[in-house]
């Protein structure tokens, strides 16, 4: 036999099914076996061959013997043995030869035990069980009679037959009696289980260059669009009603043979809650800024969101045909985001390009490549195809469609697939520009018909061998996913870190800093990370001016981040995202305060004996004078309610102006105690009179909170 050889192959050449084959190298020789794609060699594959040429040795007697007895009973028909009587049932057969097996290796030089199993044989080996499992098969995991454990059992005070249930508690105690170890079994989600089973990690030689994957990013008008439509050498967004982009989520273009895939993402928070999944789905982000408007708030949150996936930015400084385009300006700015132009002395690439006249455009696409070899991107492609939904939908006509980036293997019409909770044929597959296709390789975006519900944008796809399977694993992903929607959620609560920490779990703590002016932004971020000690790394992962809005909430639940915010207040939307998956926000008017509520979390010591509860909001629509009383606001309550009892702050393109009472409420002419949501009145503050249209007052209260 070869020196080394993968399980699979182990399990084909001694006729077995390559799961089992991983079970008893697991259970019978005690090797720490991941998959059918590990390597065996050395001794331990000598004793394993010794294993089966034993057992083979055993087969081959049993047939002699069988054809002796049968030669020598021919005289005498009506005394034939039965089958039954003479073919042994097939686990004591096994059993023979693993008991003769310690007595042979004893006497077979060649044949030495590692260090490894040495061990493992002192100890027993450690044996995986369930959390529950019942008498009879704990008892063919241990290797003992089941009789044997139930006496056992009996003797702890269980009474249990052998299909009842015991629970690891139990069974430990008895394994230890027979003198073995035994462990909790690794579970596995019905998502991971998928992954755990369907695919496997390619061997080096099998793998081959692919094509990198780019997604574009940038401000909106910066010409994101503009300058893949250039790339393309398509107007896309001409001649389609509404001027909305109609294609399947991806495109591929030729530079001089070699291929570049762009992925259509919509902006980067869709690119973030992909990666959220645990989907990566891009090798490269090209970042587009405007010359003439240089960095603004989405540049730099795409910036946080591309160093947050751990992909290279190549820097597109796009508009350089204008006037007042002023690129040095621009590279300034991105060094102040820590990007430093190549030609500054950094190792950013930055192309100055123009959408509108071509400039730049194929260095730019030069860059990408040199990037993309840099990176060695490489993938098996004569495997079965896994890959990842970029997009999916329900058409009136064609039913669930999906487009797939195919990320190893080859996918091809026809193949039985399955995603989460659907699964199916592939009916029809078709290109970026709408051509069919028998099958798409690593790094090829296709659009597939033929699943039996609408898949989710991030969820993999993995081809399986026939339908079958393709629905077993479907069907325990369905009522897993129902569950996921509804409970999982980021853990980005401040006040329940400090325990993480203490226990040792928590070995780096990520911040999200808003502010009102820049300076702030700067003395914050030093001032926490700062705190960071030897066991716990402070590290302000993104920091800007202005409210703090959704794509700050989905790059917190990506990086599993806190936000800190300084006289800034966050959106509704930025709210209601928030609250529904816990991911924390802290608004201070003091740097002090913050700076000592993460200082106590890093200690363990944090214990707030209150929390603010937002009321409501409500939307300044009139302002009148009122003699005597100040400004009067005149008001539309969008959210909750306002009661006059509630502290107040007044918002100004989510910056706090005013924080304080209210004065007066009136509904009508009348007082009123609370504004519900839908109603309209009028509120006074208390000592401001510098209310305008389009101002949000939010209502919020101090609430004790209970000590845990």
């Amino acid at each position: 036999m070869a020196e080394k050889i993968r399980v699979y192959e182990l399990a084909k050449e001694n006729n077995m099914v390559a799961k089992d084959m991983v079970k008893l190298l697991k259970d019978e020789f005690g090797l720490d076996i991941k998959s059918h794609m590990s390597m065996v060699g050395g001794s331990d594959l000598e004793l394993i061959q010794g294993y089966f040429d034993e057992i083979n040795e055993e087969k081959m007697d049993k047939k002699n013997n069988k054809h002796n007895k049968n030669k020598g009973e021919k005289k005498h028909p009506k005394n034939l043995v039965k089958a039954e009587d003479i073919i042994e049932d097939e686990e004591l057969e096994e059993e023979k030869p693993k008991k003769k097996r310690k007595k042979k290796n004893k006497n077979k030089k060649s044949i030495k035990p590692s260090k490894k199993q040495v061990e493992e044989k002192k100890t027993g080996g450690i044996i995986e069980i369930p959390e529950t499992v019942n008498v009879k098969t704990f008892a063919d995991k241990i290797g003992e009679s089941p009789n044997a454990v139930i006496a056992k059992l009996i003797g702890l005070g269980v009474m249990a037959g052998l299909n009842d249930q015991i629970d690891f508690e139990q069974a430990e105690l008895v394994a230890l009696d027979f003198g073995k170890e035994i462990k909790p079994e690794e579970e596995y989600d019905a998502i991971e289980e998928q992954q755990v089973e369907l695919d496997f990690e390619d061997r080096e030689e099998d793998l081959k260059q692919r094509p990198p994957v780019v997604s574009v990013m940038g401000h909106v008008d910066h010409g994101k669009t503009s300058i893949l439509d250039k790339i393309r050498s398509t107007r896309v967004t001409s001649g389609e009603a509404g001027g909305i982009t109609q294609h399947i989520g991806a495109s591929v273009v030729d530079i001089n043979g070699k291929h570049i895939t762009f992925l259509d993402t919509p902006g980067h928070e869709a690119f973030t809650e992909m990666r959220m999944r645990g989907a990566q789905s891009t090798d490269i982000a090209i970042l587009v800024v405007a010359a003439d408007d240089g960095v603004m708030p989405q540049t730099i949150e795409a910036i946080n969101h591309a160093r947050a996936a751990g992909i290279p930015i190549v820097v597109a400084i796009n508009k350089i045909d204008k006037e007042v385009a002023n690129p040095d300006r621009v590279k300034q700015e991105l060094m102040e985001q820590g990007l430093v132009s190549e030609q500054w002395g950094g190792d950013t690439i930055m192309v100055p390009v123009s959408a509108h006249t071509g400039q730049g455009i194929d260095e730019l696409l030069e860059m990408v490549l040199l990037v993309a070899e840099m990176r060695e991107l490489k993938a098996n492609p004569n495997r079965n195809a896994v890959g990842i939904i970029i997009e999916a939908q329900l058409d009136k006509a064609r039913g669930a469609v999906a487009t797939v980036l195919v990320q190893k293997g080859t996918l091809h019409a026809g193949d039985y697939v399955v995603t989460g909770s659907a699964s199916g044929r592939i009916r029809a597959m078709f290109n970026s520009r709408g051509e069919a296709i028998e099958e798409a390789g690593p790094s090829m975006p296709a659009q597939i018909l033929g699943l039996s519900d609408v898949a989710e944008a991030g969820d993999m796809i993995y081809a399986v061998e026939d339908e079958k399977l393709a629905r077993e694993f479907a069907q325990r992903a369905k009522e897993f996913k129902r569950e996921e929607h509804l409970k999982a959620k980021a853990n980005t609560n401040l006040e329940d870190m400090y325990s993480d920490i203490a226990d040792g779990e928590l070995k780096e703590l990520n911040i999200i800093v808003k502010t009102d002016v820049k300076g702030t932004v700067d003395a914050v971020s030093q001032s926490l990370t700062k705190l960071s000690n030897e066991e716990v790394k402070v590290t302000v992962i993104a920091g800007a001016v202005g409210g703090i809005t959704e794509s700050d909430i989905l790059l917190a639940q990506a990086s599993n981040a806190v936000i800190i915010g300084f006289n800034v207040r966050p959106t509704q939307g930025a709210l209601e995202r928030a609250k529904d998956n816990n991911v924390e926000i802290r608004t201070y008017s003091v740097i002090y305060e913050a700076i000592e509520d993460v200082e106590k979390a890093i200690k363990g010591m944090l214990d707030p004996e209150f929390k603010e509860v937002v009321l409501g909001r409500a939307e300044v629509r009139d302002t009148f004078k009122v003699p005597g009383a100040g400004t009067i606001a005149g008001v539309m309550v969008t959210n909750g309610s306002v009661p006059k009892r509630a502290k107040v702050r007044l918002l100004r393109d989510n910056i706090v102006i005013f924080d304080g009472e209210i004065s007066s409420m009136k509904r009508f002419k009348d007082d009123a105690r609370e504004l519900a949501s839908g109603y309209e009145g009028g509120i006074g503050l208390n000592r401001f009179n510098d209310i305008k249209v389009g101002d949000v007052m939010e209502a919020y209260e101090m609430v004790e909170k209970e000590r845990d």
